[in-house]
């Protein structure tokens, strides 16, 4: 297997390659959870994998609660499906807890003032109420708890989030709000830590592969230990093959081959083709790595073709129009951008606005 044989499957277990039927809830409880810091980015990944998905779609399964955003996995927030969140906290919010220990002791937090805090927030929620985050820092002042405006409040409701109490209601206008975990979500089946392990190990090499154990370790945020023990659980529904001295796990059948003409993507940082895995050369040569490196914090979206990143990208909304900025890293064919420029079209259609691609 190659390197573009690699890229070429993940796009396939994606659903990058061709989007699936069904609706959003589908594509996140496939996925197991989906990167959702930057809100819209995360609208574009699930609705990229969905047939005829647009962006009010995605919108309105959130405010329906039909997927959550709270914090798991890693110290982030991300997309979940009200069946898998209890189960998904209870695995990994721990390690949760161990990445975030050094900025709770410098915030001075304990668990006691978690304990006021968590009674405090249930007290202003309690009876279906969801509040922004703005309300909420208000009744934990009024409970006596130095919430602030910043990270200390960031850390009090994320404790909360991933202890099973706060979860995400819908939005106010613009403004985020929190609601009762247990209020918002229906009971659902139980997972006892091994069944869980096992069950996010499937949904990772199933829609992910091929990957390896690492790359599911650092997508995950548990140890390579777990993520050993739960390959373990599932790896008799996988395929294997070494390459480049790794082991790559992946579900079978393989994709279909690759097409004359190229296709293109236009993809956030934060896509779970981008940041799911600890290892990246199968879409970025060494060159093209370094590029990336060296935009840091001013790179937002990427393009890519044929599962290899050729450039970046951003993209600037306005009422009535979305341009999309497009920076090659080296000269494309016109097929190339043929394709860069109906990955631009979709991404308008998605969002129902005409584009202007620069």
């Amino acid at each position: 297997m190659t390197r573009l044989e690699v890229a070429r499957q993940r796009l396939h277990n994606l659903w990058l390659l061709a989007p699936g039927p069904g609706q959003p809830a589908g594509v996140v409880g496939r996925l197991g959870a989906v990167q959702a810091q930057d809100f819209a980015a995360a609208r574009w990944a699930v609705g990229m994998r969905l047939q005829g998905a647009v962006d009010a779609g995605i919108e309105a399964a959130f405010t329906a609660g039909e997927i959550l955003r709270t914090h798991l996995l890693r110290p982030t927030w991300h997309f979940v499906t009200p069946a898998d969140v209890r189960w998904l906290l209870a695995l990994t919010a721990p390690r949760v807890h161990v990445a975030n220990a050094h900025m709770v002791r410098k915030l001075e937090l304990d668990e006691g003032t978690f304990r006021r805090s968590n009674e405090a927030l249930v007290r202003a929620l309690q009876g279906g109420r969801q509040c922004t985050r703005q309300e909420l820092r208000q009744a934990l002042e009024a409970a006596g708890i130095a919430a602030g405006d910043g990270l200390r409040l960031s850390y009090l409701l994320m404790q909360a989030e991933l202890e099973g109490i706060v979860i995400s209601g819908p939005r106010r206008g613009k403004q985020f709000t929190y609601a009762l975990l247990e209020e918002r979500v229906p009971p659902a089946r139980h997972l006892d830590r091994q069944e869980a392990l096992a069950e996010l190990s499937s949904r990772y090499f199933t829609s992910r592969g091929p990957a390896t154990v690492h790359d599911f370790a650092k997508w995950s945020g548990l140890t390579v230990a777990d993520a050993r023990q739960g390959l373990e659980a599932v790896k008799d529904q996988l395929l294997v093959e070494v390459v480049d001295g790794q082991e790559l796990w992946f579900p079978p059948p393989a994709p279909p081959g690759a097409g004359d003409a190229p296709a293109a993507w236009l993809l956030s940082i934060y896509d779970e083709y981008i940041s799911g895995y600890k290892d990246r050369s199968a879409m970025a040569s060494p060159e093209v790595a370094n590029r990336l490196m060296a935009l840091g914090n001013a790179l937002a979206y990427v393009l890519v073709v044929d599962g290899q990143i050729v450039g970046s990208a951003r993209r600037t909304l306005q009422k009535r129009l979305v341009t999309v900025e497009t920076r090659p890293f080296f000269p494309l064919t016109e097929a190339q951008e043929g394709a860069v420029a109906e990955a631009a079209q979709r991404y308008g259609e998605f969002l129902g606005l005409p584009v202007r691609l620069v």
